[in-house]
């Protein structure tokens, strides 16, 4: 609704700089002339009033009268340039700027230095009252630094009672992080905040932050806090969607309560010293994670629909996905599996994931260890009867001689040992990227097109590029992988080509012939 009080007609600001102009050559310099500007107004003025308490009465042009509420929700509305051009054109719009509620610097975007970005902000947020933020995102780069009294006195005035998003994002594996100090985040602002992010910080001073009963998403990327400490941080986020942890070397444990009942996102990466993950939240869906194997419970969860596993520290993530995964996530129905390499073969799977519809295995280096059967992985499918779509992703240098020597493929005795227990009568779709024209990869692809009777689309992308040509681009390909794919090409046409039925759309992504592929 809006308020009966009308702020009169807009009044221009005359005395402001003339490159304050609408001819100004980069949105910044509104944004710091008005900084400079509002620094000159009248110091008794109220943050968002006149002096008098009562709304301006000048009009610049036609007289037009407005409600000043409405004045604030226009300007709310515009992107923060234009906010501030629209402050250099009205007192109205200068006094609403200094209730501005989006303030959001990204040093990446604007492309500043770093003393220019410094000065902007300062600006800013000096002259900013600190009533109305709803939203505050100071975005830096690598080359990054500043004392910490700025941000010190640029967080005082953001973090206020009624802000709702708050990210803090500065260069990541910072020798000297910013210690972030809790007591900003009183009883009054905490209530209010629903997105916390921060990066790069040491957040040790969690005894002094006030109840963030309305956090939705806590986002913490390499910030010095324990397991404890992120316990009492959250004690009373009983609305908490979504958890990030990356890169938060002090966190050895990992539990999360019961009470989180809203919980729908957990995501953990890179936090190379936690030892276990206890999660009892009964509405998880997403559980995303990479990091070295550890014991791992959802507390047998029914709810986990899509979940993500990499593994780039230790090999064999998919011998331990087949072993502890449905004890996991049993009612999974996306699955990812990124693995560094196996040094074994994939064993058999206890039991069925009786609602998988989608899994996509990456395997990085399989050079590593040149003996992995790739018909192990008909495990993973023979578990998984209502899959549908089946992605395989193969990264590795490019291997001497191509087809192992001294193999007859073309032997169908050759398949036994790949072929499943009964036929998948359900999938639908395979993609294998990085075919190599290696025995076991081969056995593999003949296998599926022997068992897969609703088999409808085969892709073999011999350049390790599907994903990416999807957006059209070629990539510059070096001459060991253009004769290994023209390998890989005479394997398929040799031993695969022939078995495909003519009711499936076979398609064979090979380099093309554009200067830019064929670059050495």
């Amino acid at each position: 609704m809006a308020s009966s009080s009308s702020s009169g007609p807009l009044k221009p600001v005359a005395d402001l700089p003339s490159s304050c102009s609408p001819a100004s050559h980069h949105p910044l310099q509104f944004i710091t002339d008005v900084g400079l500007a509002a620094s000159h107004a009248e110091s008794k003025v109220s943050p968002c009033r006149q002096a008098d308490g009562s709304p301006s009465a000048e009009v610049m042009g036609p007289e037009v009268s407005l409600p000043e509420d409405i004045i604030w929700k226009i300007h709310a509305l515009m992107p923060i340039q234009d906010a501030a051009r629209a402050a250099c054109l009205s007192h109205d719009f200068l006094h609403s700027w200094r209730c501005y509620p989006k303030l959001i610097f990204d040093m990446r975007a604007l492309g500043k230095q770093t003393r220019d970005f410094i000065n902007i902000v300062d600006h800013i947020m000096r002259n900013h009252s600190g009533v109305g933020v709803k939203t505050f995102k100071l975005q830096t780069r690598d080359e990054f630094t500043v004392h910490p009294s700025y941000l010190d006195r640029w967080l005082q005035v953001a973090i206020t009672p009624g802000i709702k998003e708050f990210t803090l994002g500065l260069p990541i594996n910072s020798k000297l992080k910013y210690n972030f100090p809790g007591s900003l985040l009183s009883p009054e602002a905490a209530h209010s905040i629903q997105y916390f992010h921060i990066t790069s910080c040491a957040f040790h001073s969690v005894g002094k932050v006030g109840r963030l009963s309305g956090l939705k998403t806590l986002c913490l990327h390499d910030v010095g806090i324990t397991g404890e400490e992120l316990y009492l941080l959250l004690s009373n986020s009983f609305l908490l969607e979504h958890l990030d942890l990356e890169s938060c070397y002090d966190i050895h444990c990992l539990k999360i309560p019961h009470f989180w009942s809203k919980l729908n996102i957990l995501e953990v990466q890179c936090c190379k010293m936690l030892q276990m993950i206890e999660c009892s939240a009964p509405n998880l869906s997403t559980f995303n994670y990479d990091g070295p194997l550890i014991h791992i419970s959802l507390g047998g969860s029914l709810q986990v629909k899509k979940m993500q596993m990499t593994c780039a520290i230790v090999p064999n993530l998919l011998h331990y996905a087949s072993a502890k995964l449905l004890s996991i996530a049993p009612n999974v129905q996306t699955l990812f599996l990124h693995s560094l390499y196996e040094t074994v073969n994939t064993p058999v799977v206890l039991g069925k994931f009786l609602h998988l519809k989608y899994l996509e295995i990456k395997l990085f280096m399989p050079s590593r260890s040149p003996g992995y059967d790739f018909c192990s992985l008909v495990s993973f499918l023979d578990a998984s009867p209502t899959l549908k779509t089946f992605v395989l992703r193969v990264e590795a240098p490019t291997m001497e001689g191509g087809l192992i020597p001294g193999v007859n493929i073309g032997e169908d005795s050759s398949l036994a040992s790949c072929l499943p227990k009964h036929r998948h009568r359900k999938l639908k779709s395979v993609i294998i990227t990085g075919f190599c024209p290696w025995k076991t990869m081969i056995e593999l692809t003949r296998c599926i097109l022997d068992y897969a009777t609703s088999l409808k689309h085969l892709t073999l992308d011999t350049t390790s590029g599907y994903h990416r040509r999807r957006w059209g681009n070629c990539f510059p390909l070096g001459r060991d992988t253009i004769m290994e794919a023209r390998k890989a090409i005479a394997a398929i046409k040799t031993y695969i080509e022939g078995k495909v039925p003519s009711k499936i759309k076979f398609k064979v992504l090979e380099p093309c012939n554009c200067n830019k592929c064929q670059e050495c």
